[in-house]
């Protein structure tokens, strides 16, 4: 890992940030950390020490969000003023709040990032009515610190405790992160800003978040904030049996619901993840963190080629070295391009069952060629042609003739099988399209 360590050097010194500290996880090899710098405090910096990772934590109030829906105390469609006693803006959904739909202002009433007095969690709550609706719900886009410090407000009043006490109860000690904490450990490194022209860095005040915990407030390791990133992105390689939030829920909450540009599609939010488009269908998952003398950065990968449970976090000690936001990154990257996932052996399996054996092969509809193949035990379809790494549409059976689509193309349709005398598949109609096995035009009209 020579290379990883070169970035993070190079990195440290081009931003010229006072301590780095990196991590890249992975299911299939040991966990690699490094750090660089001083840590402004009488301890050296090390793979413990401990940065503030300020809206990472946004990350971490979606997950409670969800295992509260999950555990039927909400619906995400729900309003948040149903859960929480609310002046104004108690109709903003959890679904709005948590992908930045709302339109809801950006901070608390009041010049925070001025004063640097964030009011508690009450008096958030009670002057709520001070903040503005600054664009219409749903119409895009607008990043909001109280919209998730309310939905974590909201999860903890549901839950009957604090949301400090709900989040290390449900998430950190279930995960054994134990670097990560609401409050700053003996080992947390100090934070600066350094001046553009010159080498002079500043000490930065330590900022309470006050009632906007839920959004900004952690602090954390990198190897930890690593390994939760590659649960955001693979939760099933770090939480096997689906303790904290099961698979699927995770999968919903990695959808896209808007894209941060409605130009250029860099990044999209999903329900509290940022999630950032790389080359050929790989994705990274996580959030980025900023906070007065620190930046952080957080991203699980997936997607073709991608090691199971990986995931990457680069901690920096200056709030203005964004060559930290970037590394977590081209981290994920080298390491896979320097140490590729492993490949799976294939491996026979059984037969098909009866009842699909001529559902298999090549079918037609509207003038495409699709192929269905039985995979892992399923029914599954693909675009004739398309790659073999592009996921297929995959078919539960609801009975010998009628299928579900569980995921990809055409998800949640029906597919419908009809038969000839003998029992052989003969005419298919998928989301109500007629699948024939030579090309037809949409009258029925054959071409051969």
């Amino acid at each position: 890992m020579k290379e990883l360590e070169r970035r993070v050097r190079g990195a440290q010194a081009e931003g010229r940030v006072p301590a780095v500290q990196a991590a890249v996880v992975r299911a299939d090899r040991p966990d690699w950390t490094f750090a660089v710098g001083g840590s402004g405090t009488d301890r050296p910096v090390d793979d413990a020490s401990q940065f503030r990772i300020g809206s990472i934590t946004k990350t971490f109030t979606a997950v409670l969000a969800l295992q509260a829906r999950d555990a039927g105390l909400l619906d995400l469609d729900d309003p948040v003023g149903r859960h929480l006693e609310l002046g104004a803006h108690g109709e903003h959904t959890y679904r709005r709040l948590l992908s930045h739909t709302s339109g809801i202002q950006r901070e608390p009433d009041g010049d925070v990032w001025d004063t640097l007095r964030v009011p508690g969690a009450a008096a958030m709550l009670a002057e709520l009515h001070r903040a503005e609706q600054v664009l219409p719900s749903a119409r895009r886009f607008h990043y909001s610190n109280l919209g998730l410090a309310l939905v974590g407000q909201a999860v903890a009043a549901l839950r009957g405790g604090t949301w400090a006490e709900v989040l290390t109860d449900l998430v950190l000690t279930p995960l054994g992160l134990t670097g990560v904490s609401v409050e700053p450990s003996d080992v947390a490194v100090t934070g600066y800003q350094v001046d553009a022209y010159s080498d002079h860095a500043r000490v930065e005040p330590r900022l309470e978040s006050g009632g906007i915990a839920p959004a900004a407030q952690l602090w954390g390791t990198a190897r930890d904030l690593a390994r939760w990133a590659a649960f955001l992105a693979d939760p099933a390689s770090v939480d096997p049996t689906g303790a904290v939030l099961a698979e699927a829920t995770m999968e919903e909450a990695r959808w896209p619901v808007t894209t941060t540009d409605a130009e250029a599609w860099g990044a999209g939010f999903g329900l509290g993840l940022i999630l950032v488009p790389q080359s050929n269908r790989v994705v990274h998952v996580g959030h980025d963190g900023a906070m007065p003398g620190f930046l952080a950065a957080a991203y699980g990968r997936r997607g073709p080629g991608s090691p199971r449970g990986m995931g990457a976090a680069v901690l920096g000690s200056s709030g203005n070295g964004d060559v930290v936001l970037e590394l977590a990154h081209e981290l994920l990257g080298a390491a896979v391009e320097a140490d590729p996932a492993d490949v799976e052996p294939w491996t026979p399996a059984g037969p098909v069952p009866d009842e699909f054996r001529s559902v298999l092969g090549r079918w037609w509809a509207e003038g495409f060629e699709h192929v269905f193949r039985w995979e892992d035990g399923r029914l599954v379809a693909r675009g004739a042609g398309l790659p073999a790494d592009r996921p297929p549409s995959v078919f539960e059976p609801l009975s010998a003739d009628v299928l579900r689509t569980v995921s990809g193309r055409e998800v949640g349709e029906l597919l419908r099988l009809t038969r000839d005398d003998s029992g052989a598949v003969v005419r298919m109609h998928w989301a109500t399209y007629r699948y024939s096995r030579d090309q037809q035009a949409f009258d029925g009209a054959s071409f051969s």
